[in-house]
């Protein structure tokens, strides 16, 4: 793959789409969440609109046909296509998209084996309607701390596609809150009020603000948002001994392993939503899940 344009639709229908294949046409829906109608100071609705132009114009060269965007709700506007199956766009992501839906969408091989720059505008189409920079995201309190969180619902795998493809170009993931009872119930606190399934949220994909900056947003607020909180950890940790680099910019293996506390049995570990490669095991990190699943060195 060496489109750009492409790499970046590719990435928005993974991230957030759905392929409707008909005998003779495939519809493509892509919804792109503004869940906060002020984002640090900006108004997400109208940022989503005017971004969408730009969008828009950049697409339109590609599909060669009408694009349709209607907002049906506050939180969400779609973005929407019909193609010819004969169509070479349409030959193209059917035979790239495997599955219907972001729920089980993977990261095509074609991705992984292109070159940087196309691996960037697909993490960046995915990254415009995933991920979100907010001021609450932070690590621990840490006024130096403010992180990217891209939020996958169900799809275990896409997250570990997600995470090896920012490694590919030298993003790391700080920690990875995975929809699972360990790490989303880990005290069993709502399991005993009878709340057993309060666990199965979306897997939280979490990178520091200034490391995700390689990668961005072309989502005008999310842009800005980027920006605003990369900066404010800059300002914060200036005056420590050590670059933010040699903290923020590093992979999991890269740093020494802490013991972690065990948690109790959670019951739900054998739910059959978890992966058969994880099912049944109690885990006390969110890097053992990592490892069996597939994001290693």
């Amino acid at each position: 793959m060496n489109n750009p344009e492409l790499a970046y639709l590719l990435g928005m229908i993974v991230g957030k789409g759905y392929k409707i294949q008909g005998v003779d046409e495939t519809e493509y829906r892509i919804e792109i969440p503004h869940k906060l109608m002020k984002v640090e100071g900006m108004d997400a609705i109208l940022s989503v609109k005017a971004s969408l132009l730009d969008i828009k114009q950049r697409l339109d060269p590609l599909i060669d046909t009408k694009i349709n965007v209607t907002s049906d709700s506050k939180s969400v506007t779609l973005l929407s296509f019909k193609l010819n199956n004969s169509a070479y766009l349409a030959r193209e992501l059917n035979r790239m998209l495997t599955y219907n839906n972001y729920k089980d969408f993977r990261i095509p091989t074609e991705v992984f084996n292109a070159a940087h720059d196309i691996k960037l505008e697909f993490l960046r189409g995915l990254a415009d309607v995933t991920a979100h920079a907010r001021k609450s995201n932070l690590a621990f309190g840490d006024p130096a701390g403010h992180r990217v969180y891209i939020e996958i619902p169900d799809n275990w795998y896409l997250v570990v596609d997600i995470c090896n493809l920012l490694k590919d170009v030298d993003t790391p993931v700080q920690t990875i809150n995975w929809g699972h009872p360990n790490f989303r119930d880990p005290n069993l606190k709502d399991y005993k009020q009878g709340k057993e399934h309060a666990w199965a949220r979306e897997h939280q994909i979490k990178i520091y603000a200034d490391v995700f900056e390689a990668v961005g947003f072309n989502i005008e607020h999310k842009k800005r948002a980027l920006e605003l909180l990369a900066n404010t950890n800059r300002q914060n940790w200036a005056g420590k001994r050590t670059k933010i680099e040699q903290s923020h910019h590093k992979f999991y293996w890269e740093k020494p392993e802490r013991s972690k506390k065990a948690k109790p049995v959670h019951p739900m570990i054998h739910d059959h939503s978890i992966p058969a490669e994880i099912r049944g095991q109690n885990f006390n990190s969110w890097i053992e899940v990592a490892k069996i699943m597939g994001y290693q060195p």
